[in-house]
């Protein structure tokens, strides 16, 4: 076995991140990293000229997106510190000038549009208590002021044409799975409701049509995501597509003519187009994988989109939809990598424990040979509520690199397979998605280049909750994991946690005090001494998601039991970092830490 991908310049290699079209749409505003850290740059399209605005302002890893200034003259972008999330907002000229636009150390803010008449700032902030939406001028910080008051985190909003009204998604019902649609007059108090197709589900309002009458909505209501426009003054929704298939509208086109929409189907994202007067569709014809965030360029007859698959890092391309080709804008760097070095993931279904059909992904080195075993690895995803794509993975291709065998699996519980899949895990995490890690280990092991002895897990956030809770109550699977940012003590969490926080842990478990008990049998912490495996803790010391408490106490607890640090189980604290990093150096030290773990260990 050979290794052929260069682990420090993989996690080195430029990424681009977060591109945003401007509202005259000739330019795209993106973080990118080609400097060694992230800064903000503006790509021309008509000419590929790229320039770069910031020199060490922007955040050193990105947690919120960017906007433009309504007259395209600057670029708003929320900042936080080593990773805590706390972000306030700035503008930056495209002449590189720098405006602090909010202040507040204590709360986190994430700017989602500028108003019509380009005088207002509407963010998300959970400066006055839950995540709600506020407005602020750009020219007057102390004019901050919060326009809505749910009980539920708002993140979801946007400006009517007219400038004098929002529509936004929230939720006012005690179901913390429902969202449905509102509208907030500026002059009014309170949001007035405005379209819920079944309470219960998430009505979402994603854009709103340039003649200010139709809204684009998604709805969950019959299984799946369903893309449709909502008819503000007859009041009725039009679906597109036949609904065998998640569906996410994006953007209406400049024209108002066409919408972009997301396929979710089989871990792909494909962008789709529809004619919102015929319901005709157009598929973007691009290689398997991931294409997502389009938006529409020269008179809407071509798109802007990334683009990625699990062997190509992403692209940003522009796509022509009359002749169905397409350039590349920003092109993937590979340094002195050869991509074909690179292993392509394949969407398979096992068996878990009750019959249920478990999607996931699995990377197969290239090298295996007749007769020959391999080591495995198992990775977790984030969220619960996420997925895994058939998109670049460094992860995956460093440790496939070092000869391992790779599975992905989508347990219950992950986005991408419909309301039924994602809900299975309420009330239930460290159970039933327990098991289907378990019975991915069981599909490893009945592989005939898997050696069954060698099984590690690996996973960040509840993937490395669920890395704790697999090593803790099914101590003889694996004979190894790594934990990153991970839960280990869910009442501890809660107890933590900031309000739009505590929210998704209520949508997941219900009320934290009448399921004490449930949630102390799912905390990790309470099977501690169950632990068998060598364990790896890594965790960032400013993490607001999942706080270092939750990897502190932890540690102590096996200290308690009498475990060696350095012989049992390993303790890494990363400073400067929260929930994980985009950062360079960062990422270097990650990866390193990984892999050099797994090699010892597994």
């Amino acid at each position: 076995m050979s290794q052929n991908i260069p682990l420090e310049e993989l996690a080195r290699l430029p990424n681009f991140f977060a591109p945003k079209l401007s509202w005259n749409r000739d330019k795209i505003a993106f973080y990118w990293d080609k400097s060694g850290r992230i800064e903000l740059y503006v790509i021309e399209i008509e000419s590929d000229e790229i320039r770069q605005l910031s020199n060490g302002e922007a955040p050193r890893s990105p947690r919120s997106s960017l906007i433009w200034t309504r007259d395209d003259s600057g670029i708003i972008f929320g900042k936080d510190f080593d990773g805590n999330e706390q972000n306030d907002s700035y503008m930056i000229s495209l002449d590189g000038e720098v405006t602090q636009l909010t202040h507040d150390p204590e709360s986190q803010e994430y700017a989602i549009q500028v108003s019509p008449n380009n005088e207002w700032l509407l963010l998300a902030t959970n400066r006055y208590g839950q995540m709600n939406l506020a407005q602020v001028r750009l020219d007057d910080p102390k004019s901050h002021a919060p326009l809505t008051h749910f009980k539920a985190p708002v993140f979801t909003a946007m400006w009517h044409p007219n400038g004098r009204s929002i529509f936004l998604s929230g939720n006012k019902t005690p179901n913390p799975l429902n969202a449905d649609v509102f509208h907030l007059e500026l002059d009014e108090d309170e949001p007035a409701p405005v379209w819920q197709e079944k309470e219960g589900n998430e009505d979402t309002v994603m854009d709103i049509h340039p003649n200010g009458r139709f809204l684009a909505v998604t709805t969950n209501a019959y299984g799946l995501n369903r893309a449709g426009i909502y008819d503000i003054e007859a009041k009725e929704v039009r679906w597109f597509g036949n609904g065998d298939a998640n569906e996410s509208p994006v953007v209406f086109s400049e024209n108002g003519r066409l919408l972009a929409c997301i396929r979710n189907q089989n871990a792909e994202l494909k962008t789709v187009i529809y004619d919102i007067e015929t319901g005709d569709e157009t598929v973007l014809q691009l290689p398997a994988g991931l294409t997502f965030n389009p938006d529409f360029i020269n008179d809407d007859k071509e798109v802007v989109v990334t683009l990625t698959t699990s062997t190509s890092r992403p692209e940003l391309i522009i796509y022509n939809l009359e002749d169905h080709t397409y350039r590349t804008l920003l092109e993937a760097d590979y340094g002195s990598i050869d991509p074909s070095n690179f292993v392509e993931s394949k969407h398979i279904w096992y068996e878990s424990f009750d019959s249920k059909q478990i999607p996931a992904l699995i990377h197969v080195p290239n090298d295996i040979q007749e007769g020959e075993k391999r080591p495995a690895i198992t990775i977790i995803h984030g969220g619960p509520t996420a997925q895994f794509f058939q998109s670049f993975d460094p992860y995956a291709q460093f440790l496939i690199d070092h000869g391992y065998v790779v599975l992905k699996p989508n347990v219950r519980g992950s986005t991408g397979y419909g309301v039924e899949f994602r809900d299975s895990n309420i009330q239930d995490l460290g159970g039933g998605d327990l098991e289907d890690a378990a019975y991915g280990a069981e599909y490893l092991k009945s592989l005939p280049y898997v050696d069954s002895d060698r099984l590690g897990i690996f996973g960040g956030s509840y993937g490395g909750y669920m890395t704790y809770i697999a090593l803790t109550k099914k101590p003889d699977v694996w004979k190894t994991g790594s934990a990153a940012v991970g839960i280990t003590d869910w009442k501890l969490l809660n107890d933590e946690s900031m309000e739009h926080f505590k929210y998704y842990i209520f949508r997941l478990w219900g009320d934290p005090e009448e399921n004490a008990e449930l949630l102390a049998d799912r905390s990790a912490i309470n099977f501690a001494h169950q632990l068998k495996a060598k364990l790896q803790i890594i965790h960032g010391v400013n993490d607001p998601r999942c706080p270092i408490s939750q990897a502190r106490t932890f540690r102590d607890r096996l200290l308690e039991l009498d475990y060696q640090e350095g012989q049992d189980f390993e303790y890494i604290e990363l400073e400067e970092q929260g929930h994980g990093s985009q950062d360079q150096e960062q990422k270097v030290e990650w990866y390193t830490q990984l892999v050099d773990f797994f090699e010892r260990t597994l």
